[in-house]
């Protein structure tokens, strides 16, 4: 089970050069990088995708997979959030975008109904517990919920595929 299922991981808006401008042609061309890579591993036979739900990286695979799904509908969106309410903080577009992928996600697990100060890596955790491949946009900064999702998925020697923001270089490495 675990080879047919790809997790994802990836910086927030506010780590990235464009922040949240999405219409910025580096984001474009990441978004653009990130199909890409997704539908490389639907080719090589990944039909289940888990996200986390984060604003920025995971909600921009979320919607790629949906869209995908479109067109081949044995492709599955599964949702680990950390817990009820991940979304209120963020901006009236971001939430509107957050609760359509709630709505046409396969499946929807919450790590807590409450807040606590460790549910994002624990959430991370279960995300590469439950898949054989991590796809991460990454720029390899040490510190951070992303490097931490990294790591850990080389303890477990999970295949990751990291993706650099700002390169768009993809390198595999484990599994």
């Amino acid at each position: 089970m675990l080879d047919n299922s790809c997790a994802f991981t990836g910086h927030r808006p506010h780590k990235l050069p464009w922040r949240y401008n999405e219409a910025d042609s580096r984001c474009l061309a990441l978004k653009a990088a990130l199909s890409e890579q997704i539908t490389r591993l639907v080719d090589a036979g990944v039909t289940d995708f888990y996200s986390g739900g984060a604003d920025g990286v995971d909600c921009w695979t979320s919607l790629i997979v949906l869209e995908l799904r479109k067109k081949n509908a044995a492709l599955r969106l599964h949702l680990i959030l950390p817990h009820e309410g991940q979304a209120n903080k963020w901006s009236d577009s971001a939430q509107e975008r957050y609760h359509s992928i709630l709505e046409k996600a396969d499946s929807v697990r919450y790590v807590s109904h409450e807040y606590y100060d460790g549910c994002m890596l624990d959430r991370n955790h279960r995300l590469v517990e439950a898949t054989g491949v991590l796809l991460a946009v990454y720029n390899g900064e040490w510190r951070g919920g992303t490097a931490a999702t990294v790591r850990y998925a080389r303890k477990l020697d999970r295949r990751i595929i990291i993706l650099n923001p700002t390169t768009l270089e993809a390198a595999e490495e484990g599994g």
